[in-house]
């Protein structure tokens, strides 16, 4: 039996403008500000199910929280698991952990950021760190 792939391209830019009820130009232009970095096959632009939640989240801040396109750029910036496929705290969070009540997790509703008690941690357990 496959397993679901949350990175794996899927879904046209026509279906997910629906999916967020937005202008597919809005799509396009949030690319072009380097918000959402879609897959490309054949030159058309394929979403995957985390660039969906990546889009939501960005939805969000847009109309939701008021936020131009350089205030989301400044926000993601903070999200150290923005580009990366997997986000740890999203994935390891129980409830007896202190999170961020004022940092929204990007990949699942309803849950925040943890509350890093110190900074290396974060960059002791980055794969990234860990390679270099």
């Amino acid at each position: 039996m496959p397993t679901w792939d949350d990175d794996k391209p899927m879904l046209n830019i026509g279906i997910v403008a629906q999916l967020l009820v937005v202008h597919p130009e809005t799509l396009r232009i949030w690319e072009k500000n380097k918000l959402i970095n879609p897959a490309r096959k054949n030159k058309q632009r394929l979403y995957s199910n985390n660039n969906l939640k990546r889009l939501k989240f960005i939805h969000n801040l847009i109309n939701v929280k008021g936020l131009n396109i350089a205030g989301v750029q400044q926000v993601i910036a903070m999200y150290s698991c923005w580009k990366t496929k997997s986000c740890i705290d999203s994935q390891t969070r129980n409830k007896s952990e202190a999170v961020n009540k004022f940092k929204p997790c990007w990949k699942e509703n309803e849950s925040y950021c943890v509350v890093v008690q110190d900074q290396a941690d974060i960059c002791n357990d980055c794969k990234y760190y860990q390679k270099s």
